[in-house]
């Protein structure tokens, strides 16, 4: 239940991180840093009252978990076994049924092909009445009808920005700020890992060597499949589809070819006919109101809106029929720019379910904007 603080009377959201890798210690950290300023300017507060992690166990305190000290450890060397309230168990889903959280911050790992671990949690939380901010993929394209019918059902939020660009509000900015245009279709550069391993083949750099040049970087995993053959982007552009497009498509209608068969050979003759070469996400309804959807490398005009897009930033093209093509540009990963992603979340419940204003004074983008600077 949303809470009214005594002194205040300011609203105040409990929190239940599930996962503390990256992008939830992230959003630890912004709240322990910076909730006070925050809270002045958008008009509610945050208090984390439970953490879970593979690793660490679990740690609940329903007065509140000191995150200071706790984010004062090394991410590796947590283990809240010892702590007051901590177990070496994580306990996932007694926390997210049991613990009287309002929101449920879910960061975990997910199986692309199920959605597992994190549909449970997801599932398990919107029964239990508590809203849900998640940066997991899997359980949005896979099952993302019924999660939003199931978060309807019971007078909740399923809230998942982070999920295509991390940080980078394309779902939002679709949904409101081109509110009123038609949007016939959508396409963009939706892995900074590929992105990052193309620009190398430019330069000369063999496939295997970018390869291994992105994860020194920490750009690819260890297993870079998921990035260079296209699924991570899949994934996205069955979300695309549903949130943009109102399609309802499974992973198998996106078509999918990774960028692994392209060499410096290719850029090179690219280059020659002024073109080149990104892997591209695409959507778009045809004239019959069928839809083609689709993951594929493409050699882009040098003009092409997403040509110029380098590095491991990403971008997405709105085709619409009132504006032409609107572009957002920027980080598609990264745990800070992520756990923004679970903070526009939680903003986006509290307008839903609370009070605060339409849209946030310039006093409180700023806030965010330094909240977010190195």
């Amino acid at each position: 239940m949303t809470q009214m603080t005594p002194m205040t009377q300011m609203t105040r959201y409990d929190l239940a991180l599930i996962g503390f890798g990256g992008v939830n210690r992230a959003l630890a950290e912004l709240i322990a840093e910076r909730g006070d300023e925050l809270s002045d300017e958008l008009g509610f507060a945050l208090r984390v009252v439970a953490i879970t992690d593979l690793r660490a166990g679990s740690l609940v305190r329903a007065d509140g978990i000191d995150l200071a000290a706790l984010l004062a450890a090394a991410p590796g060397k947590l283990d809240f076994s010892g702590m007051e309230g901590g177990s070496a168990d994580p306990r996932n889903e007694w926390v997210i049924r049991e613990v009287p959280a309002d929101i449920v911050a879910e960061a975990t790992f997910t199986n692309p092909a199920d959605g597992e671990p994190a549909l449970s949690h997801v599932r398990w939380a919107l029964r239990a009445g508590k809203h849900v901010c998640t940066t997991n993929k899997g359980p949005v394209a896979l099952h993302g009808h019924a999660l939003k019918r199931l978060a309807a059902e019971h007078g909740v939020s399923f809230e998942f920005e982070g999920t295509v660009l991390s940080g980078t509000p394309v779902l939002r900015t679709a949904d409101r700020l081109l509110a009123g245009a038609r949007v016939t279709g959508v396409e963009g550069i939706m892995n900074g890992t590929s992105n990052y391993i193309l620009g190398r083949l430019e330069e000369g750099v063999d496939f295997s060597d970018a390869v291994k040049e992105a994860q020194d970087a920490g750009y690819a995993e260890a297993d870079p499949t998921a990035d260079v053959e296209g699924f991570d982007v899949q994934l996205k552009v069955a979300i695309l589809a549903h949130e943009v497009l109102g399609a309802t498509l499974s992973c198998d209608d996106v078509a999918r070819e990774g960028i692994s068969r392209l060499t410096p050979a290719d850029m090179r003759d690219a280059a020659a006919r002024g073109l080149r070469w990104k892997l591209v996400g695409s959507v778009a309804r045809r004239e019959d109101g069928s839809v083609d959807a689709r993951v594929a490398p493409v050699a882009l005009p040098l003009g092409h809106p997403l040509a110029s897009v380098s590095g491991p930033v990403n971008a997405v093209a709105f085709h619409t029929d009132l504006l032409g093509t609107v572009t957002v540009s920027g980080p598609g990963a990264g745990r800070t720019e992520t756990a923004y992603a679970l903070l526009s979340d939680i903003i986006a419940i509290h307008r839903r379910h609370g009070t605060i204003p339409a849209a946030p004074t310039a006093a409180a983008g700023r806030v965010l904007q330094e909240a977010f600077r190195d």
